[in-house]
């Protein structure tokens, strides 16, 4: 698509371990800021209680994903806690072009991803203050199973040794604060 406005939207990709807060500091953001976006992800992951298809993810089955990927429909996926999941290359690029700025949630693998193919974005890390922490908060979500929650906090310290990977950290101790360090990283400019 061309871009007929003299703005283009910017790109934000966040990334953390699950259960960081992630969602609560997006919530947040995207109310605040009319000329922002969340990029709606697609997963072959099954849909919690609430999740709405189109609105949290679009869900699909696994062979649409693998179907997608042969027709090279993701800007990126990844296989995260054995479910499937891809940012459309089409939906970005829509909203981008329309000078609205977009907000990805993935996981540190798609952003990786992002990073190698010199995909231009502002990355962000959001982090817990620890690995203890975020043990409670999931416990506290109700969500998840205990294996569940062991296997997301094994997958959290790996995705934690790539934080020096982002040039933009927010500790996620007191959601007020992590919440001013963030608008202050995509609005304030403090950008890095």
């Amino acid at each position: 698509m061309t871009n007929n406005s003299a703005h283009k939207g910017h790109l934000y990709i966040i990334s953390g371990p699950s259960g960081v807060g992630k969602s609560s500091l997006l919530k947040r953001l995207l109310a605040n800021h009319s000329n922002l976006r969340f990029s709606v992800s697609t997963t072959t992951r099954q849909p919690r209680v609430g999740e709405q298809d189109g609105i949290d993810y679009n869900f699909v089955t696994q062979e649409q994903f693998l179907s997608d990927i042969d027709k090279d429909l993701f800007l990126e996926w990844a296989v995260v806690h054995d479910n499937y999941y891809g940012t459309s290359k089409t939906q970005i690029q829509t909203m981008t072009d329309s000078g609205l700025d977009v907000i990805l949630d993935i996981d540190v693998q798609g952003s990786q991803n992002l990073m190698k193919k010199n995909i231009g974005g502002i990355y962000i890390f959001i982090a817990p203050p620890s690995i203890d922490e975020l043990r409670k908060r999931l416990n506290g979500r109700g969500t998840d199973s205990a294996d569940v929650i062991a296997t997301r906090l094994k997958n959290a310290e790996k995705e934690m040794s790539f934080m020096d990977k982002y040039p933009n950290i927010v500790i996620n101790d007191d959601l007020e604060e992590a919440y001013k360090k963030l608008e202050n990283i995509i609005y304030g400019g403090g950008i890095k």
